[in-house]
């Protein structure tokens, strides 16, 4: 399995529960893929270089995980059709 960094950013006015559930989500759709996540980080609220969705801040996630490239494959479908999901973009890690 290949190393991968998932980073995305939440609207901001999403209150703790539903960002608390989103997240859930995303670490849900890796291990039921077969992917197991090593390390979550929560970014906060922070300040967008530039506007998206009438949005200026965005709660950003960085997530961590080993898995294939069909992971990586749902895991980028789901994230694009999710409401409350502003970016997200997802890379391998170097070996």
């Amino acid at each position: 399995m290949r190393k991968y960094e998932l980073l995305y950013v939440l609207q901001p006015n999403l209150e703790e529960e539903q960002l608390q559930t989103l997240q859930e989500r995303v670490l849900t759709i890796i291990r039921e893929q077969g992917g197991q996540d090593t390390e979550v980080k929560e970014w906060g609220k922070r300040r967008l270089a530039y506007e998206i969705s009438d949005f200026r801040e965005g709660y950003y996630v960085e997530v961590h995980f080993q898995g294939t490239p069909q992971v990586v494959a749902e895991l980028d479908r789901v994230l694009k059709i999710t409401n409350g999901i502003l970016r997200h973009l997802i890379v391998r890690e170097e070996e």
